[in-house]
């Protein structure tokens, strides 16, 4: 198991991409991949294989993998670790919950702002067992990418 570049070069390269796509992920928005379509899937399949070049080069030995790996797991508990504790950081990293409809009124420009289309919201709706948005005391698109729905309370 020979590495044909030094054992720290794939910590850093794995650090690297690491932060680097938290950053790109953050950015894209949070309908990135709360509702896993095929088009995601596929998109995640590229990234994964193109980003572990990114990582091991040209090194194909399973040591250079693992080192590279290592600093992802021990960043991304570092981040939760930190998240939990101060939660400007955790808004920073996960985003805030938006509002997408209220008192059975859709929110001017909401989906528009998040790049969901009308049948994507109307089929949340449906998941979480309501016919219409008049059914909906609130309806929140949640950092995570997933739609929450508070329902009108039954008289």
């Amino acid at each position: 198991m020979h590495l044909t570049d030094p054992w720290w070069v794939y910590a850093l390269r794995g650090s690297a991409v690491y932060l680097g796509l938290l950053i790109v992920l953050r950015s894209i928005g949070k309908r990135a991949f709360g509702d896993m379509t095929t088009f995601d899937i596929v998109v995640l399949m590229l990234v994964g294989s193109t980003l572990r070049l990114a990582i091991t080069g040209d090194d194909k030995s399973p040591l250079s993998a693992v080192i590279g790996v290592i600093p992802i797991f021990l960043l991304d508990k570092a981040m939760g670790w930190a998240c939990a504790r101060w939660p400007w950081l955790d808004r920073v990293v996960e985003g805030k919950d938006s509002l997408l409809a209220r008192g059975g009124h859709l929110v001017d420009g909401a989906l528009r702002r998040h790049d969901m289309s009308e049948a994507a919201f109307r089929r949340a709706l449906r998941e979480k067992g309501l016919r219409d948005v008049g059914d909906a005391a609130e309806v929140r698109l949640e950092a995570n990418g997933k739609v929450s729905v508070l329902k009108v309370p039954k008289s």
